[in-house]
């Protein structure tokens, strides 16, 4: 591509030669679109707009500057910007770039220039902010519709499309056939499925034809509903009274079902599939033994279905699923005429329309979508497919075989999955760990209407993870406890609260004796991730050893030794002999001593984990700055401080916890060592870091205990309260003393 830096500036904003069809500003007049869209702009010498306060002041006036405010609108969410934003230093600028590719070999950079892209000086924090919550892009598009494509001689990939009134069916029909045809590998033989699996007869579908509940018949294909029930009544729902009539051919009364189920039902039969899962219809509500047998294959239900369809608009089960039928979605696309071309903003990301949704704040939801392998996804503005390989929606052309080197702005900008589209091959000792992290981090995200289903709602991905990676012979109930995945605790013992409610207090689990254990995140309310910025400069130690040698847990009336993957702990000679390590204690003989005195004596609170660890008292005090909202309550960042001595003003590491801390003191236990990086500690006082020389701690408060089970085995019973990291000498210097720990 010539640079335009070499060409006439007169070309690009002196020349008028094309008729302008909508009224534009002087600015935008001057614009040769034609030229632009054909040669393109380098992203390094954007052609100036000036600023964004004057374009959306004469949107109203300007067709192309109505187009940019519709792509903020859209896309920095300018309604939901606080009133007080100052967008007054914010310069735009325009570029046109290569921005996607479907087939193969590349065509030339200049048949590629499909697209506008506004680019501004700058964005408020308050504006990285609000696009970060609702998961929407950065770059701002203005995309050149199908039908001008071929003014310059182009294929029609990649520009935009007219979103009708309703959806086009045929053209779900290709999405579907495209990855049936093309994706058999990663989509149909999913890598992590047990393919000899089959769904039980216990399982029930509707017959759309036949329009009766029917016991699932071994491959036969089907597909999946997931939606938001949003408190409607239960008279639709199948109960031990009705499921027999259901069951009965014509026995399923269409009159009494809420919208979404009926449009789903209607969508089977316009795509020539005969069988839906709709849960309400096929679980018996009021039986604890139908539930409990359903939730315990709902990996293989979502897993196997041919696609899921997502109703992703509305409030409730009777919002319907929009563009399916006549009236029941409004048009979003604005389409402009310029200089005789036809210009739109893309619609809202998959991933940004999903992130502001009802359905998206669902708990449930959530491991039905990553199970997934096709999805359809019906929202107010268009219908978006996605399975493990591409993304496609009705309004972008996109529809490829996936040729090496193709690529557009859909493809990553989907839900993804949980876990990896192929199999790796090799060490996979992180992997089920990084699946894993993701898992909660998005499933913790969401709410639940009943607290008690906290782990049931993410049992079906745990499910796949033991599956995928063999894990406890491929059953859930040995590598996971409470939703934590056991096999790895020295590493996923350490979350941090993330965005989202705060933990500022416990779940309360209706209908459950006491609570869940502290040291699972499902015993808390709230988003929870596993990287954390402790220095406020993005760093994340990672953790570099273990330091417990066995854990246990307490489990109907007995202690169980935990399966937990060891963390070996990097040894540089040279650091070595400049430094003292901390040695950490061995449990493992005086648990076991614990074994009788436990069956005869005293009982330790269900879910407990019982281990050896050191302990010591130190000072806590808030960072100016630190803090993080987290919905009901603050967490914040504190400064960890050596309890007495010269230097009991100089940070020794960082802690998050509650803001409305009563203590100024915390005892802390020490779980595993850590790398870390600058001003994480006060490197004057105490000495300069080196390789893993931070330690990975756990503030901890006591519990009163029933009996006297403190003085009877010897041990603490303590809780958690936030999770650290201190200066491995501070740790040192503080003689922590070897104590028997009940974390419950």
């Amino acid at each position: 591509m010539q640079r335009l830096l070499d060409l006439p500036l007169r070309r690009l904003v002196g020349h008028d030669e094309h008729k302008t069809d909508s009224p534009l500003c002087s600015t935008c007049s001057k614009l040769d679109l034609h030229y632009i869209l054909r040669h393109g702009v380098l992203h390094e010498h954007p052609i100036p707009l000036g600023t964004l306060v004057e374009v959306l002041e004469k949107a109203g006036r300007c067709a192309l500057c109505g187009l940019i405010k519709t792509a903020f609108q859209r896309f920095w969410l300018l309604d939901k910007l606080p009133a007080d934003v100052d967008l007054g230093g914010v310069d735009l600028g325009l570029y046109a770039e290569r921005k996607g590719n479907l087939v193969t070999p590349r065509p030339p950079e200049r048949e590629l220039c499909h697209r506008l892209i506004i680019l501004p000086s700058d964005r408020p924090q308050v504006v990285y902010d609000v696009l970060s919550a609702a998961r929407s892009p950065l770059v701002l598009h203005i995309q050149l519709m199908q039908e001008d494509a071929p003014v310059f001689r182009r294929r029609p990939d990649i520009h935009g499309r007219r979103v009708g009134d309703t959806v086009d069916i045929d053209l779900i029909k290709k999405w579907l056939k495209l990855c049936v045809a093309h994706h058999h590998d990663v989509c149909e033989e999913v890598w992590w499925r047990d393919k000899s699996e089959e769904l039980p007869s216990t399982v029930r579908m509707i017959d759309v034809k036949r329009m009766a509940i029917v016991p699932y018949s071994p491959k036969s294909r089907y597909v999946a509903l997931s939606y938001v029930w949003g408190g409607v009544g239960a008279e639709y729902q199948s109960m031990r009274d009705n499921i027999s009539q259901r069951m009965a051919p014509g026995g399923l009364d269409e009159s009494i079902l809420p919208a979404t189920i009926v449009d789903a039902i209607e969508l089977c039969r316009r795509l020539g599939e005969r069988y839906l899962w709709v849960d309400a219809l096929c679980i018996i509500q009021d039986s604890s033994e139908d539930k409990a047998v359903q939730i315990g294959v709902m990996e293989l239900i979502y897993g196997g279905s041919f696609v899921t369809v997502f109703a992703i608009g509305g409030y409730n089960a009777h919002a319907g699923l929009p563009g399916l039928r006549k009236g029941t979605r409004t048009r979003h696309q604005r389409i402009e005429t310029i200089q005789n071309l036809r210009l739109t903003v893309p619609l809202t990301t998959l991933a940004s329309v999903v992130a502001q949704s009802i359905w998206g704040t669902r708990g449930w939801t959530y491991q039905e979508v990553m199970l997934s392998r096709r999805r359809l996804f019906f929202t107010d503005e268009q219908v978006y497919f996605e399975c493990l390989l591409e993304v496609f929606s009705e309004d972008v052309i996109a529809e490829n075989k996936r040729v090496p080197e193709s690529d557009h702005p859909l493809r990553y900008a989907g839900i993804g999955g949980f876990t990896f589209r192929t199999r790796h091959h090799g060490d996979t000792a992180n992997e089920f760990t990084a699946g894993y992290v993701a898992v909660v981090r998005g499933y913790t995200e969401r709410n639940l209407t009943n607290e008690l289903d906290a782990i049931d709602a993410v049992s079906a991905l745990t499910k796949a993870i033991a599956k995928a990676f063999n894990l406890g012979g491929g059953l859930a109930s040995k590598p996971f406890r409470y939703g934590m995945l056991i096999t790895d605790l020295n590493q996923t013992l350490f979350w941090h609260p993330g965005d989202g409610p705060s933990f500022t207090r416990r779940r309360s689990v209706p209908g459950l004796c006491g609570t869940w254990p502290s040291w699972a995140w499902v015993g808390w309310r709230g988003a929870v991730q596993y990287r954390h910025n402790w220095s406020h400069a993005q760093t994340y130690p990672r953790i570099a050893g273990s330091l417990v040698d066995v854990w246990y847990i307490y489990e109907d009336g007995n202690l169980v030794e935990l399966d937990v993957r060891p963390v070996q702990r990097m040894i540089f000679p040279d650091v070595e002999k400049r430094v003292t390590r901390y040695s950490p204690p061995s449990g493992r003989g005086r648990i076991v001593a614990l074994l009788e005195t436990l069956k005869t004596q005293a009982r330790l609170p269900d879910g407990a984990l019982v281990f050896y660890a050191t302990s010591a008292v130190f000072k806590v005090q808030k960072i100016t700055g630190g803090g993080q909202t987290n919905g009901d309550g603050p967490y914040e960042l504190y400064a960890i401080l050596p309890s007495h001595g010269p230097k009991s003003e100089n940070a020794a590491g960082r802690v998050y916890l509650p803001s409305d801390l009563s203590s100024s003191e915390l005892e802390f236990i020490v779980l595993a060592c850590a790398d870390g990086e600058n001003h994480l500690h006060d490197e004057e006082a105490h000495g300069e870091r080196y390789s893993t020389s931070f330690l990975y701690v756990m503030a901890v408060r006591y519990l009163e205990a029933e009996g006297d089970v403190t003085s009877i085995l010897g041990c603490e019973l303590v809780e958690r309260v936030g999770v650290g990291i201190v200066f491995e000498p501070v740790w040192l210097d503080a003689r922590p003393q070897e104590k028997l720990i009940c974390l419950a």
